[in-house]
């Protein structure tokens, strides 16, 4: 059996950590934000937060090579809703960041495509990496 290379995952959070903080955001990675929907212990790889106390939630997708990582995207985004809902006022809003070339429905993810299927869509931005680190880069997070 293959073993899988999970260090793509390290370079992509390091890419984004470095626009985040570069315009200012604090940043804390792997954060343990609350429970899956019942499923267990609910991570997320970064915890931004902007000068005025805005927090938001950012999970990493990286998917190099075509596979599974884009069944796994709806889970995430009703999860990260979930806790958005959950948090009261304590988190603005989460941001799914897609990234790498394998990504069949890369562009319906990032379109909006799964809004209409999830009630609470709204909470979640599903984004490349491309117009993630562009709007981090401006400081619209």
């Amino acid at each position: 059996m293959t073993r899988r290379d999970t260090r793509t995952g390290a370079v992509l959070e390091e890419m984004v950590l470095a626009a985040l903080k570069q315009e200012g955001y604090n940043c804390n990675t792997q954060v343990h934000i609350g429970e899956r929907l019942g499923a267990g212990k609910h991570k997320v790889d970064i915890v931004a937060e902007d000068a005025a106390g805005r927090i938001c939630l950012v999970s990493l997708k990286w998917q190099q090579v075509p596979g599974t990582a884009e069944q796994k995207v709806p889970f995430e985004a009703t999860c990260l809703a979930d806790v958005i809902l959950k948090s009261g006022d304590k988190h603005d809003k989460a941001y799914m960041v897609l990234g790498g070339e394998g990504w069949k429905l890369r562009e319906f993810f990032a379109g909006g495509g799964l809004r209409k299927y999830l009630v609470h869509g709204d909470l979640v931005e599903i984004t490349t990496l491309e117009r993630f680190i562009a709007r981090a880069n401006r400081g619209q997070i």
